[in-house]
């Protein structure tokens, strides 16, 4: 039973420290405030070769924020974009000025301003005007954006994108009301064309449509196109409201126009019309380099076209974003904007003053600097310290450091390497997670270096054991080693009371136990004294009875000398 009750007290001890060793606390995480970028507005209808204002506004969510940036996309078959305007912008600075690409159905854009940056619900970035081209359903989306508040570390907030749809309508024939009839011969007509739509630009339609209004008294008309600007046509025709041309050959012709009625033939209009079909002539990209690793090349490439002429370039680098360039000759070359290493397509699309246009291509290739080394990163710290790291690069180079905590978005920091290349980084103090940490090398011309061993370390209180999610730290094992102790001693004071407590009862049997053998022996000598006695006073013994006599004597002694010394023995073991 006593055996038994020692097993149950140390099984519940052992229960109770087990029970303590898992115990873990959990954090709760907080949702940041998201911002949106959007269109406004998001709907609308619209006549084809009408043109309408879209403008991209954001929502700061109820935080400051300093900078956006973003890529819309368009329907370029639907939609064209006329011009970008500024205009009530809330940035005042631009990495990236608003650009876009009728040929792509892209616009680019990247702003800022400077802190305390801003907070509203309907900021303007900057505005658009759209031309419709062909009716039907079109949308207007953004490809990707950010919003970085203004928090000093530049965290982006972004929670949505919008976008829009516009309903776009062919253009009604429209009801022309007649003129007021007036004495005299007609007015000249008024000529226009949505397929040329400026006579003093040049298009890319030669299948244009003419279109007047015509006048209620008009009984005959006259009409020719050629190539004089001063022609009297002179075939006359029914009265009507509009005519087509078909497969015109390039170049700059004249409409000629008048009407008659009663008084006779009115005053002549010549409406131009400037045709270019061709695109400009083929041409070659040639690529200068100062050394494999400038980020910074130089494009020589010229082109002509000999109608209309050149309106402007059309670069895209890579994956990236297409930007206009004007005025590029090869006397004028184009020096490009730091490009990371690697191999890129570089692809320039030559536009003439029609829309026209012709692609010339070039890869080009630069190679990194040297990658700087991270010589040590730490597995752990506290919450709210911060991270010192220290490295070796290239001498006077800008550090890049990237930190990334988990589930969120790296944040770039910059240090500058001394004249032997050494560097130390000292982050700002972090929340408790898990980060990832790398660094690239940025040179005076802005040549980049491949990143570095990407570090993983870990925010918090020093982590002895870890299971999945939940991490017991050495607070939590120092309590559990303590009160594991505590319940150990308890286990072996109480086994110790127990044997103290058995030992004493056993002490006190055992005396009971010798005091009635020494007793009984005691009895049983006597009794033998007796007879020994007895056989000493009896005379005449035979040497048989004496020699009894003698046995019981020894006997008597040797049992009385062992029974003393076991109940010696047994005293001690039991003290």
């Amino acid at each position: 039973m006593k055996i038994q009750n020692s097993k149950l007290i140390l099984h519940f001890a052992l229960s109770f420290c087990i029970l303590i060793f898992a115990f873990c606390i959990l954090v709760p995480k907080v949702n940041a405030q998201r911002a949106s970028l959007y269109f406004s507005p998001s709907s609308g209808t619209y006549t084809v070769g009408n043109t309408f204002l879209v403008q991209v506004k954001v929502n700061s969510g109820g935080v400051a924020i300093n900078a956006a940036d973003g890529t819309i996309i368009f329907d370029p078959d639907k939609l064209e974009v006329v011009r970008i305007s500024k205009e009530d912008s809330i940035f005042t600075l631009w990495v990236q000025e608003p650009i876009f690409s009728n040929s792509l159905g892209t616009v680019n854009f990247a702003g800022g301003k400077p802190s305390p940056g801003f907070i509203g619900a309907a900021g303007t970035i900057f505005n658009i005007y759209f031309r419709a081209k062909t009716s039907g359903t079109t949308n207007l989306t953004f490809a990707s954006g950010s919003v970085l508040a203004d928090d000093g570390k530049g965290t982006n907030i972004l929670g949505s994108l919008g976008s829009g749809v516009y309903n776009l309508t062919a253009k009604g024939i429209e009801t022309i009301p007649p003129e007021e009839v007036t004495a005299g011969p007609p007015k000249a007509p008024i000529v226009s064309s949505t397929d040329c739509p400026d006579e003093n630009r040049w298009c890319s339609n030669n299948s244009p449509r003419l279109e007047w209004k015509l006048p209620q008294d008009v009984i005959a008309i006259s009409y020719a196109i050629d190539k004089n600007p001063t022609t009297n046509p002179k075939e006359i025709f029914e009265p009507t409201s509009s005519v087509s041309f078909s497969n015109l050959e390039d170049g700059i012709w004249y409409f000629h126009i008048n009407f008659k009625n009663q008084y006779g033939w009115g005053a002549l209009t010549h409406r131009k019309l400037m045709i270019d079909t061709k695109p400009p002539l083929p041409f070659e990209i040639e690529v200068k380099m100062e050394d494999p690793t400038d980020p910074q090349p130089v494009l020589f490439f010229d082109t002509k076209d000999e109608l209309s002429g050149i309106e402007y370039y059309e670069l895209t680098i890579g994956q990236g974003e297409s930007f206009q360039v004007r005025g590029i000759t090869k006397e004028n070359p184009l020096k490009l904007p730091p490009q990371a290493p690697g191999k890129h397509l570089v692809v320039v699309r030559a536009f003439d003053k029609a829309g026209n246009f012709t692609d010339a291509k070039k890869e080009i290739e630069i190679l990194p600097i040297e990658t700087p080394q991270i010589k040590s990163c730490p597995k752990s710290i506290y919450p709210n310290s911060s991270l010192t790291l220290e490295g070796k690069s290239i001498k006077n180079a800008k550090i890049r450091v990237f930190l990334q905590r988990e589930g969120e978005e790296p944040v770039l920091k910059e240090v500058k390497a001394s004249g032997d290349g050494e560097w130390i980084f000292i982050s700002d103090p972090l929340k408790e997670g898990k980060y990832k940490v790398w660094v690239e090398a940025k040179d005076e011309r802005g040549a980049l270096s491949l990143p570095s061993k990407v570090y993983e370390f870990y925010v918090g209180l020093p982590t002895f054991l870890r299971f999945g999610k939940i991490a017991i730290d050495y607070l939590s094992i120092m309590v559990t080693l303590i009160v594991i102790i505590i319940g150990l001693l308890l286990i072996i004071f109480y086994a110790w009371y127990r044997i103290s407590v058995w030992r004493k009862r056993m002490r006190k049997e055992t005396k009971e136990a010798a005091q009635a053998v020494l007793t009984a022996f005691k009895a049983l000598r006597e009794e033998v004294q007796e007879q020994i006695e007895y056989l000493d006073g009896k005379p005449g013994l035979t040497d048989s009875e004496a020699k009894v006599r003698d046995k019981l004597k020894e006997a008597l002694d040797i049992s009385e000398k062992f029974i003393g010394k076991e109940l010696e023995d047994i005293e001690k073991e039991l003290e």
